[in-house]
Parts: C-alpha cells; structure tokens; sequence
C-alpha cells in the first residue's frame, strides 16, 4: 500500500508499513492522511495515529509490520461506528450502547 499523492509531490518513499524516524521518535506509517502521513509511534498503543509531515525532520527506513489494535478496542471503535451512522434515533451514546448490546434487537423497531 502506498500514499501517491505524497510519494509524487514530496518524492519520499511513504509506504503504509514503513519504519519511520520522525524527530528522533520510532514508528511505522499506519495510514494515508491526504498531505500527511499517519504514524504510529512505537511508545504509543497501537491504532494511535499521529499527523507528520513527510518531509520534516523524518528518516524512512525499511518495511515492517503495523500493530494491531486489541480485540476489545477495536470492537469498542467498530461499535461507535454504528453510533456515529444509526445513532440519530437515540439521546446519546449510552442509550445506544444499552440497546446494542441485547440479544434480540431490531434497527427499524420491530419484532426480529
């Protein structure tokens, strides 16, 4: 996988899975982010994504591999997700989480 536009416009090797050194800090670039490369620095948990220039005080090293978030984090980001697209019908976060996790539930208010 790879960033075009900053690969053609900063003529860098930013390929999502790199190593990075970016101000003295290691990591790998997780993510494109449009004129920015996303890193996750290996003191951060994984998934942490931090904006970095591509060209500002930055070292591209070999490939490597990205760490992966935890189970339960990522069902937690999977779950707010739905929030974000369905969550319009109730008062907030937790009502949604409440009705989420029951067994028998129903998206248009129904019998299943």
């Amino acid at each position: 996988m790879s960033c075009p536009y900053i690969k053609q416009y900063y003529v860098v090797p930013a390929d999502i899975g790199r190593r990075v050194v970016v101000n003295g800090k290691p990591g790998i670039i997780a993510a494109d982010c449009g004129h920015y490369i996303g890193v996750n620095f290996d003191a951060d948990e994984p998934g942490h994504i931090s904006h970095c220039h591509p060209t500002w005080r930055i070292t591209y090293g070999e490939m490597g591999f990205i760490r992966k978030l935890p189970k339960r984090k990522a069902a937690a980001k999977a779950r707010y997700k739905r929030f974000l697209e369905y969550g319009d019908s109730f008062d907030n976060f937790m009502h949604f989480c409440a009705w989420d996790s029951q067994q028998q539930r129903s998206w248009n208010g129904g019998a299943i």
